[in-house]
């Protein structure tokens, strides 16, 4: 998966210590994401799944985990 490229988020920093979550679509079609600071720790979704989690982030209506 390292010949990938991972996104993230505009907001996030640009130095090397601004950790993350990338995200990145994989030719399968799902979605690969993780955190920036554990690259080899990698979840998996649908995009169903993942556009229904941006548009709970996006409502606010994911608690404090």
């Amino acid at each position: 998966m390292t010949d990938r490229i991972w996104q993230k988020s505009s907001f996030s920093g640009t130095g090397i210590s601004d950790n993350c979550l990338e995200v990145m679509a994989a030719p399968t079609g799902q979605v690969h994401f993780r955190e920036s600071d554990r690259p080899g720790e990698i979840l998996t979704t649908t995009p169903a799944r993942w556009a229904a989690f941006l548009r709970r982030i996006k409502a606010d209506e994911v608690g404090a985990l």
